[in-house]
């Protein structure tokens, strides 16, 4: 779950190269960008690739349920 993810969080600017490593608590997303390798893609490659966008709608809603 490689990539490039830029949180604010305590109003600091965080990186993370892996999503699992995202805090579940934080202010606003930055930059979003999963790591999505050439293909072709294995069926597994496909479901991991297919993911992100719920992945990216679940952090969305943590944000906007934040700024609340």
């Amino acid at each position: 779950m490689k990539g490039e993810f830029v949180f604010i969080i305590n109003g600091e600017t965080k990186a993370f190269t892996d999503f699992r490593d995202i805090p579940d608590k934080f202010d606003h997303v930055i930059k979003f960008i999963p790591e999505i390798p050439d293909g072709p893609h294995t069926e597994e490659q496909h479901n991991e690739i297919d993911s992100w966008n719920k992945r990216f709608q679940e952090i969305m809603d943590k944000e906007r349920a934040r700024s609340n």
